[in-house]
């Protein structure tokens, strides 16, 4: 098998003082950081932080306000794989993948350096050179046996790598976008959220992939077990100062000095607002007491013992002396701000009345989505089930999720949803609205709420001023997410179905919704792979849909 890694390179990419804005808004301020080799770094931080625009300024495909960046040695490669895929019309699966490793502009570079040399224009020796380095580094050589191997085991058949990328489906479309990073051999590798819609078999070769890696590498993840397997450092993004502090260590590591972190954080400023509030109701006290010993000294007939007087004035002094010392003392009190708190998504689900004892019902289903088929098959889901649909890429999960909706049309069988269920469903590739149309207006039309209630939920799941006029596909897949969870909140329902739904979100966003479906009693449908969901959220039934030639997976229920 051709290795999926060259041997090393000891290459490092370091960013100094990068600062950036977007839309006028601060996202980055002063960041510094540097990738050396053998280096596995996870960027975390809530949506919103700057995880994305840091890759992007590191790849170069983003230019940052100030700040810079090194490469050693300077021809050194980095590749970036994006969060979304961008699917190009007419493009196949196997042009796709030459692209995105950086084979497709590598084998172009080294022709036109080829061309000059033998028209021997001046310098073209150089260029053809490094040219020929670049096309080397980036495994040209050896591309077309090395993509034979890697599609093949990943279930990528011939038939696939000549079909256009964009009518591939979801979990077609997840093995592409792992194939594109087994076989990248950039000296430097950045990856926004890898494992997103990866089946079990796929994480489990990503893993590997990023742990026996010896060149840098940094991903942005929200896959807790995923971080844990393979990170050795953390850098986290802080949204309220828009800088990074580097952890070393695991995602364990970070974990428990995060938290540790926190903690003496607030003990410093509970001992610090004590102390403060001490010493104020004390000068409060001193003051009065001396302001009374003055007034009544005034009122006081005179008094013919003046040593009685003098002793009641030098009390007097005495105390105002002493509030002196004690708001001396208070104001030389060092400060301790208190720790931010940033915005966290409060999340519930509404639930609708109970419906009746079955929800949803296939009975000899045949379904066809261009050439891919399932059924025929029968399957029914009771109330309160809570069923875990599982399978790997491309066994048709998001199809049979859709057929017993009835957002597709059935060949031949029954589909049948009870009278009482409402369903919310949220979406693999999260394109549940209008993509030209307004967020808030999307919302509205769905939520049933009017525009201040709708304006004022979306804020509590961070979608504010600047995100509710924007039209839905200028959001990003976070946002997006965000606002279709917030429907669930809008409206009542009775009959969930989450295809992905940790996709997209923050790690703080993953945790709110693990503990609002471990509060939900209706009836749950989870198309996951996220290891810590599955484990937090009690499923009662697990559906496999597993491949059995190509037109027919079979779907059995674990005992």
């Amino acid at each position: 098998m051709p290795a999926l890694h060259p041997s090393p390179v000891a290459a490092t990419l370091r960013a100094i003082g990068i600062s950036h804005s977007l839309g006028g808004h601060p996202v980055l301020d002063d960041v510094s950081v540097s990738l050396g080799p053998d280096t596995r770094m996870g960027v975390i931080g809530p949506n919103g932080a700057g995880k994305s625009t840091l890759l992007r300024v590191l790849g170069g495909l983003l230019v940052p306000d100030e700040g810079a960046l090194e490469r050693s040695p300077p021809t050194a490669t980095v590749g970036y794989l994006a969060q979304e895929h961008e699917r190009r019309p007419d493009e196949t699966v196997a042009e796709h993948l030459r692209r995105v490793t950086g084979v497709t502009d590598a084998d172009t570079e080294l022709q036109a350096t080829a061309d000059a040399l033998a028209a021997a224009a001046p310098g073209s020796s150089d260029r053809y050179a490094d040219a020929l380095e670049r096309w080397t580094g980036l495994g040209a050589s050896d591309f077309e046996a090395r993509l034979v191997e890697v599609t093949a085991r990943l279930g990528l058949s011939d038939a696939v790598l000549a079909r256009d990328v964009a009518v591939l489906s979801g979990g077609q479309m997840a093995r592409t976008a792992l194939a594109g990073i087994l076989l990248s051999r950039h000296d430097v590798l950045l990856l926004d959220e890898p494992t997103n819609d990866l089946d079990f078999a796929g994480l489990e070769l990503l893993e590997s992939f990023v742990r026996d890696r010896a060149q840098p590498t940094m991903l942005v993840s929200h896959d807790r077990a995923f971080l844990d397997r393979t990170v050795d450092h953390v850098l986290e993004l802080d949204e309220h100062t828009h800088r990074a502090r580097l952890y070393r260590g695991g995602w364990s590591a970070y974990v428990a000095e995060r938290e540790a972190d926190r903690r003496h954080a607030e003990e410093a400023y509970g001992t610090y607002a004590a102390r403060r509030r001490s010493l104020s109701d004390r000068a409060q006290r001193e003051r009065q007491w001396a302001t009374s010993g003055a007034g009544k000294e005034k009122r006081r007939p005179r008094d013919h013992d003046t040593a009685q007087r003098d002793f009641r004035i030098n009390r007097t002094e005495q105390l105002a002396s002493r509030a002196r010392r004690t708001e001396r003392a208070l104001e030389r009190l060092e400060v301790v701000d208190k720790p931010w708190e940033g915005w966290q998504l409060r999340f519930e689900i509404a639930e609708a009345p109970r419906a009746g004892s079955v929800v949803a019902r296939l009975a000899g289903a045949v379904v066809e989505r261009g050439s891919f088929g399932l059924g025929p098959l029968d399957l029914e889901v009771g109330w309160g089930d809570r069923v875990l649909l599982a399978g790997p890429n491309g066994s048709g999960k998001t199809t049979l999720v859709l057929a017993l909706l009835g957002r597709l049309p059935l060949v031949s069988g029954e589909c049948w949803l009870g009278p009482s269920v409402v369903v919310g469903e949220l979406g693999q590739r999260r394109e549940r609205w209008d993509p030209t149309t307004p967020l808030i207006d999307a919302f509205l039309g769905e939520s049933g709420l009017d525009r201040s209630e709708g304006r004022s939920l979306l804020a509590k799941f961070g979608l504010g001023a600047a995100e509710v006029p924007r039209p839905v596909g200028q959001l990003s897949p976070g946002e997006r997410t965000r606002a279709e969870l917030a429907c669930f909140q809008a409206r009542g329902v009775n009959f969930l179905v989450l295809d992905e739904p940790t996709n997209h979100l923050d790690l703080p966003a993953v945790e709110q919704l693990e503990a609002a479906l471990c509060g939900y009693t209706g009836t749950l449908l989870v198309v996951s792979h996220d290891r810590r969901l599955l484990e937090t959220i009690d499923v009662t039934r697990t559906l496999d849909l597993a491949p059995s030639g190509e037109r027919s997976p079979v779907l059995t229920e674990r005992a």
